[in-house]
């Protein structure tokens, strides 16, 4: 009985549950391409998905047509597949982008790797995915985020999409595998944020991973103790500190990241604040369904705050 209590409540830990995993292969596509060079912003790139026009640059546009064209796509160059791959992942053109860097699996690029990486978990997310093909596709972008550190210990996306990638993996191999694997989750998304500290999503998953250990009901932990001498442990102070250096960051850049604000506030007994945050994510305009779930969540807490 306590070994499945443990399970469910290690089920909710950083990139575990359903909500946070929407998260992670959801939030604001902007962020979390790391470019080295300028593409069209998420609000450009959404309007013009829907309306059906390709937002890029000459170079983007033309890119496109090639890629879309071209029998050979590894004739392209580097740059040019690669700001194909990102204008497809900002329209969330997800099975067109996973056939595109499928052609490069093998690669020893690690900006080819990551990207696959990241794809393959957004495969698995996609409605209607089978349970099998989920699994399959969960340890594929492992191993393709493994590589790509392998090749580029300096990529932080690389070990972001490792961290993530190994958090899914954990899923399929047991709770002790997963808390095991916690630290490591850890240890590489401080790599990443040391890399590249202007990086919000990053410093938001630290913030989650933080409130999850800090919101570990006291019996969870101590089952937990029994698998393992010192489980991981936090406070819902550090869990703070990450989410406000991530608006720092990039204010209002994340509808969860303002909900997170809310609810930690709320667990440290900080009424004002918590109001405050809370109605800041109720008020955040709603693009995408986690928005629109954001929204519902956030007007529930603050009818619980009275």
């Amino acid at each position: 009985m306590a070994g499945r209590a443990l399970t469910r409540g290690v089920s909710r830990l950083l990139l575990g549950a359903s909500e946070n995993s929407v998260a992670v292969g959801r939030t604001h596509r902007r962020h979390w391409t790391a470019l080295k060079r300028s593409v069209t912003p998420l609000t450009n790139g959404r309007v013009a998905c829907l309306l059906g026009i390709p937002a890029l640059s000459c170079l983007g546009y033309g890119a496109y047509h090639r890629v879309q064209s071209s029998a050979v796509v590894h004739a392209l160059g580097k740059d040019e597949v690669l700001e194909q791959a990102d204008y497809l992942f900002s329209c969330a053109e997800t099975e067109k982008l996973y056939q595109l860097l499928l052609q490069y699996k093998d690669s020893d690029d690690a900006d080819f790797l990551w990207r696959l990486a990241r794809t393959c978990r957004d495969m698995a997310l996609l409605p209607g995915t089978a349970a099998d093909r989920k699994k399959q596709l969960a340890f594929d972008g492992f191993e393709y985020a493994k590589k790509a550190l392998e090749r580029n210990d300096n990529c932080f996306a690389a070990h972001k999409w490792f961290a993530v990638c190994l958090s899914d993996i954990g899923d399929y191999e047991g709770v002790k595998v997963k808390i095991g694997n916690s630290y490591i989750i850890r240890e590489h998304m401080e790599r990443a944020v040391e890399l590249n500290p202007r990086d919000a999503t990053s410093l938001y998953i630290l913030g989650v991973w933080c409130f999850s250990f800090a919101e570990l009901p006291w019996y969870q932990r101590k089952v937990a103790a029994v698998i393992f001498s010192s489980p991981p442990t936090s406070t819902y102070e550090e869990a703070l500190e990450f989410f406000l250096k991530a608006e720092e960051v990039d204010s209002n850049f994340y509808s969860k990241n303002l909900l997170m604000l809310g609810k930690t506030y709320m667990a440290m007994k900080d009424r004002e604040k918590a109001l405050q945050w809370l109605t800041k994510a109720k008020e955040y305009p709603a693009h995408t369904l986690e928005d629109k779930e954001v929204h519902k969540e956030a007007i529930d807490l603050l009818k619980q705050l009275g």
